[in-house]
Formats: C-alpha cells, sequence, structure tokens
C-alpha cells in the first residue's frame, strides 16, 4: 500500500481485545484535505479507528503513518496530537461557566501558559483575528460573551469543533457530530465541516446517512473490523454486502 499524497494511511491494522479483532487487518488511506466519511453497524470498529489514530489504543500488528512516513504507533496522545492530529468526540467537551470568546482563547495554539495566565493575559492582535475567525467559521460571531453552558446542544459541537480546529491540526477527526441536532443544525454542521476541509483533512464517524449524502464525497465502510466497500455515496448504497449488512439495522436509509 502506497502513502503517496496522504496525509495518513493505516496498513493492516489489527486490534485485538481477548480474541474479539476490534480492527482486523483494515487498510485505510485518507489524502490531504479531503472529507471522509466512515460508516458502519454498530461494532463495526468505528471509534476503533479513531483510537488508534490518536494513540488511545495500541493495535496488535499494523502501521499507522501519518504526514512524511511518521510512525504514529507507540506515540503518547498529547505527542500525536502535537503532531497535528485534532479529535471531537460525540459529547461536547467545553467550558461551561466561561464565555464563547474564552472557550476559544484556551484552546488557541501557543506556548502552554496555563488556564489562570491565559484568561488573565490580553491576546494579541494576531490572536484576536484568529479567534474572530473562529467565531465566523463555526456560526458564532454573535454569541462572543455568551456563557458556553447555554448555548444550544448544536451550538456546544461547534464551538468545541472552533476549539479543536484553533490547535492547527492537519487531520480533524470528528464523532457523530449531528447525534441530537435539529435539522437546521444538522445542515449547518454540514456547511462548516465542508469547509473545513479546504484547509484541512477531515474524517467524519457519522449514522445519519442523511447527512452523509449531504456532505460525503468518499464514504468508506466498515464491517467487523474491516473496509468492506468504499467509494461514493452511490456507489456504497448500491453495494449488495452494504445492503445485507444494514438490512434491519438502517433500512430507511438505504431504500
Amino acid at each position: 500500500m502506497s502513502n503517496k499524497g496522504s496525509i495518513i494511511y493505516l496498513e493492516e491494522v489489527t486490534v485485538d481485545y481477548d480474541g474479539f479483532k476490534a480492527l482486523n487487518n483494515l487498510n485505510l488511506i485518507v489524502e490531504y484535505n479531503e472529507l471522509r466519511v466512515v460508516i458502519g453497524p454498530n461494532g463495526a470498529g468505528k471509534t476503533t479507528l479513531l483510537d488508534v489514530i490518536c494513540g488511545k489504543t495500541t493495535p496488535a500488528s499494523g502501521r499507522v503513518i501519518f504526514g512524511k512516513d511518521i510512525n504514529l504507533i507507540g506515540k503518547r496522545e498529547d505527542q500525536i496530537s502535537a503532531l497535528g492530529i485534532g479529535r471531537k468526540f460525540q459529547a461536547p467537551s467545553i467550558y461551561a461557566n466561561l464565555t464563547v470568546w474564552e472557550n476559544l482563547d484556551l484552546s488557541l495554539k501557543r506556548e502552554s501558559k496555563g488556564i489562570f495566565a491565559t484568561l488573565m493575559s490580553k491576546p494579541t492582535a494576531t490572536e484576536y483575528r484568529t479567534i474572530d475567525e473562529a467565531l465566523e467559521t463555526i456560526g458564532l460571531k454573535d454569541h462572543p460573551h455568551r456563557l458556553a453552558g447555554s448555548l444550544s446542544h448544536g451550538q456546544k459541537q461547534w464551538l468545541e469543533i472552533g476549539m479543536v480546529i484553533l490547535q492547527d491540526p492537519l487531520l480533524l477527526l470528528v464523532d457523530e457530530p449531528v447525534a441530537g441536532m435539529t435539522d437546521k443544525e444538522t445542515e449547518q454542521t454540514g456547511l462548516l465541516l465542508q469547509a473545513l476541509a479546504e484547509k484541512h483533512a477531515v474524517i467524519v464517524i457519522e449514522h445519519d446517512m442523511e447527512f452523509v449524502r449531504q456532505i460525503a464525497r468518499t464514504v468508506t465502510v466498515l464491517h467487523e473490523g474491516a473496509v468492506i466497500c468504499e467509494g461514493p455515496v452511490e456507489k456504497v448504497q448500491a453495494d449488495d454486502r452494504v445492503r445485507e449488512i444494514y438490512l434491519g439495522r438502517q433500512k430507511v436509509a438505504y431504500t
């Protein structure tokens, strides 16, 4: 498997939990500035895939190569983050008692000064512009001084995405971003992720097939820890094995 032009590729990756293979000789390539959607039934290995990339889980075998031949296997989560990989978990993780602006200010990539020192110091003109741009990107430019805990569910998700992108990742991992969102919030999230893919590679784990159809250029289908199909949404939906796996689970999505 070649990694030419790719930001990350996984080669023959296996994660074994006492005989249960959460990932089974998995191969995956994601290019720079690509928006990739990964789908699959529960237990397919989607979250384990992200865990391996982030260093939370160490595979029993295989390689995970990031950028120009950086092997992520054996590196700590903080080391992997520093290399340029950011992760947005399903449940938003924000500072509820701080304002939207303060959340973003704390997340801005800079020499670590600690929370108290950051809050007490005045951002530079460049930092102000960077935070303002993030507010515009995530659709919260009208709410900089609002307490984060008072935001809607969708707005909290956007805020955390903003916090992640202010770390300036090359690769952004997003786990089920539209769970619990309204239809309008879901649509706005799709537009946000598509915009982010202009500057970052983005891997999205998702169950909502309407949302997948909205944003996906390439879809990867996992089943029992391996890739069984990959390509445009139309190809994936027409694949007999995918239809068989999803029958009775997400029947509506494939009818």
